[in-house]
């Protein structure tokens, strides 16, 4: 019996003993196939989960680097069922393999027959597989590639995919890290190379990196090695015309060669950056945009925020099997449960970067994570308990008892910029008003929130109020401390977005501050600890404070 770091249990549950002189080692070790469910001050729970081995099974990694990483680092005798499970699990991808055979196209090819002869039995297949071309060999429909690898995923064999990719159109993109029109000379950071290397080695698939280090970079680096036409979709047109920004900043691409698709404009060009939302506009119940899919011969399709990807897309990139697809996300937890999607449809993670090793390399800045609890007055607690259930929440998170504590806290910090972010309009308004803010919201026309963005960026803004239109791809690199006092009920992906936008690293090198503040007693305390779950995976701790010491007289002053 060893004195390792981890406890691997029956259940597929590994405690890791973060304290443990290997833990670190071990951390490394596991990381490719173990998913971290909790990451609290002294043991961290991973799980063992059929996508997490076969993520880890399409990277590159067999069983018995699995099983050698469990025995090395395990304190007591590993149970020996859950090795079996592990391998066999970790067998079952790859066994069907999706191939272009030159004299019949796209087929599946068993390398079980027994395992063939089952799935071409399943009523889930009907109409996505051909005739039958010897006993190893089914024809497939070419259009189906997509919706056949959701299918086998959810049959419990996922298919390995060798059909390739098609180079799509050319287009001469290069890094200008040299520096570009007199700007200052950069290159790419060691995780985002390897970043782009993983992804390339593998065809398609998803990178995961924490807010703020440098996501687009990724993609840029990724067009530069695919030197082709480009498809970008992301979540809004301010996010759009960040990315527009840093490709003329930091690739050879020119204003000319790259096209806006949005609610505003319907620009089509070598690179192409179109919102979600235009694509998933329906008129007459049609979705009216989603042809400019197949409008250029793209050669590679870039997903931003891939853990926001909308049903619709989902199945339009079904039918994009052929091309080169690259997701990036802070986070792949969907709330929607449809990680399977991702793997299946857009490609496996191909790699990831704990947020705490970013923060310890000094690419993102530290945060201190804070939730403040109000207690609701008596008229407050009343109208509480007595509202309808689906109420419930939005009386606890928008009550007026939060406004003076959100004041404070931004009294706390005279020298910092601060975003305060909600969930609901009237809030918004409220807390504009009783801070003396503007609000940024859903309605606000673009040229607007680009206006008050630059005001924030160049300090000539101190404070700003935000709606969930904040969660997603906004650079504000000053930002140091957000409020957050109502939410997307307990979502941790927004948790994680609202988080990222501090953690742009501070020039001088100054922590960031994330509040949330919650109504005690209420299901608002519930759905906040709900959300933050994620973060504590990541390795962030909430202390709790209580009101009266935000508003209190002996408040220390922050640095």
């Amino acid at each position: 019996m060893s004195g390792g770091p981890l406890i691997v249990q029956s259940d597929k549950t590994l405690l890791l003993e973060i304290d443990h002189p290997d833990a670190q080692s071990c951390r490394m070790a596991i990381a490719p196939f173990a998913e971290l469910e909790r990451s609290p001050e002294h043991v961290h729970t991973y799980r063992l989960t059929p996508l997490g081995l076969w993520n880890a099974r399409a990277a590159g990694h067999d069983a018995e680097a699995v099983v050698d990483a469990l025995l090395k680092f395990s304190r007591y005798p590993v149970p020996h069922a859950l090795l079996v499970d592990v391998a066999d699990t970790m067998d079952r991808y790859g066994r069907l393999q999706l191939a272009n055979d030159p004299a019949y196209g796209l087929v599946l090819r068993g390398l079980d027959r027994m395992v063939l002869i089952e799935v071409a039995k399943s009523k889930k297949l009907a109409g996505m597989l051909g005739d039958k071309i010897d006993d190893d060999t089914i024809r497939v429909h070419p259009s189906e590639r997509g919706r056949l690898k959701q299918a086998l995923l959810k049959l419990g064999w996922p298919a390995e995919d060798l059909a390739g990719y098609v180079d799509g159109e050319a287009h001469p993109i290069e890094l200008t890290e040299a520096g570009k029109d007199g700007g200052k000379p950069w290159t790419l950071r060691s995780y985002q190379r390897e970043a782009v290397e993983a992804f390339w080695a593998g065809g398609s698939g998803v990178v995961v990196l924490p807010c703020g280090a440098g996501k687009t970079m990724v993609g840029a680096a990724a067009m530069a090695e695919a030197k082709a036409t480009t498809l970008i979709l992301v979540t809004n047109t301010v996010a759009g015309r960040q990315w527009k920004r840093e490709l003329i900043a930091r690739t050879s691409l020119t204003e000319e060669e790259i096209g806006e698709y949005s609610g505003e404009r319907k620009e089509i060009r070598p690179v192409t950056i179109a919102t979600y939302q235009v694509l998933t506009s329906r008129r007459g119940g049609a979705f009216t945009h989603l042809d400019l899919f197949g409008a250029r011969d793209w050669g590679l399709v870039v997903y931003d925020e891939v853990h926001l990807l909308p049903a619709p897309i989902f199945r339009f990139t079904a039918d994009l099997q052929a091309r080169r697809r690259l997701g990036l996300t802070a986070t792949l937890v969907r709330e929607d449960g449809r990680e399977g999607d991702v793997f299946s449809l857009i490609g496996p993670k191909r790699y990831d970067a704990p947020w705490k090793d970013i923060e310890s390399q000094g690419w993102i800045a530290p945060a201190e994570c804070t939730e403040v609890r109000v207690t609701l007055t008596d008229a407050e607690r009343m109208s509480y308990a007595t509202a309808e259930a689906e109420e419930r929440y939005r009386m606890a998170a928008t009550a007026r008892t939060k406004l003076p504590v959100v004041r404070a806290l931004v009294q706390r910090h005279p020298d910092d910029q601060v975003l305060v972010i909600g969930a609901y309009i009237d809030q918004l308004h409220q807390l504009g008003e009783y801070l003396d803010a503007p609000i940024i919201q859903g309605s606000t026309t673009n040229k607007e929130r680009e206006r008050l963005f630059d005001a924030f960026r160049s300090g000539e803004l101190r404070t700003l109020v935000i709606s969930k239109v904040g969660n997603f791809s906004i650079d504000l690199p000053e930002a140091a401390v957000a409020i957050q006092v109502s939410g997307t009920f307990g979502s941790r992906q927004e948790e994680a977005q609202r988080l990222g936008r501090v953690l742009r690293p501070k020039a001088d090198g100054r922590q960031a501050h994330f509040y949330t503040v919650v109504s005690r007693d209420t299901i608002d305390t519930e759905y906040a600890a709900h959300r933050q779950r994620f973060l504590a995976e990541q390795g962030y701790a909430y202390t709790i404070v209580d009101a009266d010491d935000v508003l209190g007289p002996k408040l220390p002053t922050v640095d």
